[in-house]
């Protein structure tokens, strides 16, 4: 793989974990597991991914995150929690993607893999807790299943065309920092008017 594949594979898991890191963390340890990613030697430590125990509880982690996105409420409070640790997770798969044998190189990755992660975590946080004060409750639902298929589409991607991934992922970090910019504008203007 190009240093352009693995900068797509490597943006496309970090962004896509800062929305369902315990969904990314699973397919990208079965990818590495039946050898669709391979790591390099410098990096073996982080085959960790594909050991059988991270794969079964990345996947009921996946299988919780799924339900508890799916609930008014319980989404906030999920995403709360993982405020830390999808863009920590969002780093470490960037990390193991990249071939970087120099550890300045490694910071970098591992900086703009989480801060990647965390810029989807905000944009899915603030863009949720506004869906959340929807009065119905089928919008919640509605929005948590386009994010699964979503994940599953570009994770797919991702692994199948890093190129086309690199550019979806770039479209992706623009709308999530108009998001999460839409989202301080707001809040805000909540803040100011409650003065």
């Amino acid at each position: 793989m190009g240093i352009v594949e693995l900068l797509g594979l490597a943006g496309s898991v970090s962004l896509i974990s800062g929305w369902r890191l315990y969904l990314t963390v699973f397919v990208t340890g079965l990818a590495m597991r039946l050898g669709w990613v391979s790591l390099p030697e410098n990096l073996q430590v982080l085959d960790a991914f594909a050991n059988p125990w991270v794969l079964a509880i990345s996947a009921l982690g996946a299988l919780a995150e799924f339900f508890a996105d799916k609930i008014l409420w319980l989404d906030s409070i999920w995403d709360t929690i993982h405020t830390a640790i999808r863009p920590l997770g969002g780093a470490l798969l960037a990390l193991a993607v990249v071939d970087a044998s120099d550890p300045v190189w490694q910071l970098v990755v591992f900086l703009l893999g989480g801060s990647a992660a965390l810029m989807s975590h905000g944009a899915k946080t603030g863009a949720r807790a506004l869906v959340n004060t929807s009065p119905e409750p089928v919008s919640n639902a509605v929005v948590s299943t386009g994010e699964d298929i979503a994940t599953g589409g570009l994770l797919f991607l991702a692994f199948a065309n890093p190129v086309a991934a690199l550019i979806i992922a770039s479209l992706m970090l623009i709308l999530c920092i108009f998001l999460v910019y839409k989202g301080f504008k707001l809040w805000r203007k909540m803040v100011s008017s409650g003065s």
